[in-house]
């Protein structure tokens, strides 16, 4: 096993899954390169049967594709993507969770994803249900995209798209619309909500950021916030470190690094992540594959590692690369780890390209943390569903992440971890809720969010907001505050708009929820959701424990420092 220094020239990446995250791995020679099985051999089962040999599945498959093609009654305009597809994937199926097939279409959105972008207009967008009309509009655009260019803006409500009225379809539909290769021209008509007057214009499609760093800013006074929810792509380590020298400059002496649904990417990046707070020689990660260059191990090689006290905050959506930066900061008692146990994937795939542009993302290594904790959890018992959705639907509940259950290992200053099912955080921590009587005030909220906005809400025009996003204003506690004054106009609203079936009463009864949220969407207005976030932040239950947490995580560090000082 040989040990890296984290060079470019073997990248193995942890995937993103489809749903939570893989750790996918890119090599820089070809890996077609790598020996085959003799294709002429037949195999042995687990039961000491003979199976056929592959000249005989290969047989079978094109007789039956035939028989197929011959007597099915659509056996004339058979659909021959998805039945290769199918079937590679049901082959993929039986080996891991985490091994999948790229068409080529498919295998182009991975790529550019793990580029940390899309192609598209860079905008975010909402329905809003008036009893059975559904509209959708612009909540906000990206900083520098073709859609903040443009002059969409908050409130713009999309009429169509190309000349295709988009009346009635659901925001996930009209999204489809606006999404297309890159240079490809797109005509959004919208309907401006302060003059109500329909305004068609011209957008060339580009590369939008999808930056891995959603928000990096200060909780309060020397505690420093960073937002690492969009996965390991190829400019994480840099956005990490930008995030740092910024927070830093505010006065940071503690982080908390929010790792809360990122599933996962490009294991070089999560090593570098690491290595911002790990001393030289302090182990990282190690893979165990089964061909040359797939068994590495990666350590620290920062000789002045940041000495801020680290909170990391996981939970179920916490997966593979995202699970080796915790997994490394918790076996050197360099971080306390907050939230909920992570997802428990810890394979290693590699993109085998194929012809026609598709692809195999194939398993090939497995990863552990430096105490030795294999994370990868049990996947040999249940199917598809529970695997992924462990504790959901399914009765079922033997294939929900239980480290307590795996092999114990130890962190450096003794205390005990443990392999198997995902990584246990030190302090369990549920997150807050949203009721099914909050989530229907979501669209009077938003209906009387464009009133006030627009600047037709009488006695508040310090609210309206129709100029360009600030999309780099440092929130305060004065922007935009949801008063008395301004609740009683809410509930008027509502009691004015009948199809909304909202009661004063009812917003009373959910008063902290409707102000966040109202709050929320003024600052998407004024400066971008990214910002706008933040409002959430505060009412966080995980975040306001990560905090009170300092103080122990500070001396978990110290003690570790202390244990590496007596060697």
């Amino acid at each position: 096993m040989r040990k890296s220094s984290f060079a470019p020239g073997i990248l193995f990446l942890v995937v993103a899954l489809a749903l939570p995250a893989l750790i996918i791995a890119q090599q820089t020679r070809s890996a077609r390169r790598t020996t085959a099985p003799d294709r002429s051999t037949a195999g042995v089962s687990a039961n000491g049967k003979t199976s056929p040999s592959a000249p005989v599945i290969k047989s079978d498959l094109a007789e039956a594709l035939s028989v197929i093609q011959s007597n099915h009654i659509d056996g004339r305009k058979l659909d021959y993507n998805a039945i290769f597809k199918s079937s590679i994937s049901g082959m993929l199926s039986v080996l891991d969770p985490h091994s999948t097939y790229f068409d080529p279409a498919e295998y182009a959105s991975f790529r550019t994803e793990q580029r940390s972008e899309y192609f598209g207009i860079g905008a975010t967008i909402e329905d809003l249900r008036e009893g059975s009309d559904v509209n959708t509009y612009i909540r906000a655009t990206f900083p520098q995209a073709p859609a903040h260019r443009a002059g969409l803006r908050f409130g713009d409500r999309i009429l169509a798209i190309d000349g295709q009225s988009m009346a009635g379809k659901p925001f996930p539909e009209v999204r489809k619309f606006l999404l297309g290769p890159r240079g490809s021209t797109v005509k959004v008509t919208v309907e401006r909500p302060a003059t109500k007057q329909s305004e068609t214009v011209t957008i060339i499609r580009d590369a939008v950021s999808l930056p891995s760093i959603a928000q990096a800013y200060m909780l309060r006074p020397g505690v420093g916030y960073v937002a690492m929810t969009g996965g390991f792509n190829l400019t994480t380590a840099d956005e990490f470190e930008q995030a740092l020298k910024y927070l830093h400059t505010k006065g940071m002496n503690m982080l908390v690094l929010d790792l809360r649904g990122n599933r996962g990417g490009l294991l070089i990046q999560a090593v570098r992540v690491a290595n911002t707070f790990l001393q030289r020689g302090q182990m990282i990660v190690t893979q165990k594959g089964r061909f040359r260059d797939s068994s590495q191990s990666y350590a620290a090689v920062n000789d002045n590692p940041d000495n801020v006290a680290v909170v990391v905050l996981v939970n179920g959506d916490t997966a593979s690369a995202a699970e080796i930066v915790a997994g490394a900061l918790q076996d050197h008692d360099r971080a306390l780890i907050v939230g909920e146990t992570t997802f428990g994937k810890g394979l290693v795939q590699f993109p085998f390209q194929l012809d026609y542009d598709s692809a195999l993302l194939l398993t090939i290594a497995k990863y552990f943390t430096p105490s030795g904790r294999l994370i990868q959890r049990d996947y040999s018992n249940g199917g598809f569903y529970s695997y992924y959705f462990p504790g959901g639907l399914a009765a079922d509940k033997s294939n929900q992440p239980n480290p307590q259950n795996g092999p114990e290992s130890h962190t450096d200053t003794g205390r005990a971890v443990y392999g198997g099912g995902g990584i246990a955080p030190d302090e369990t921590v549920k997150p807050g809720t949203i009721s099914a009587a909050e989530r229907h005030l979501r669209d009077i909220l938003f209906a009387f969010s464009l009133e006030l906005t627009t600047g037709r809400i009488q006695g508040f025009d310090s609210y309206k907001i129709q100029r360009a996003i600030e999309f780099d204003h440092d929130l305060v506690a004065e922007d935009y505050p949801v008063t008395d004054a301004l609740f009683k106009e809410l509930k008027k609203f509502a009691t004015s708009k009948p199809i909304f079936k909202v009661t004063p009463d009812q917003l009373d009864k959910s008063r902290t929820y409707a102000e966040r949220q109202l709050r929320y969407n003024i600052l998407s207005a004024a400066y971008g959701f990214r910002t706008a976030t933040q409002v959430f932040n505060d009412g966080d239950p995980q975040i306001s424990r990560a905090v009170d947490a300092m103080p122990r995580a500070r001396e978990l560090a110290l003690s570790a420092s202390r244990a590496r000082a007596r060697g």
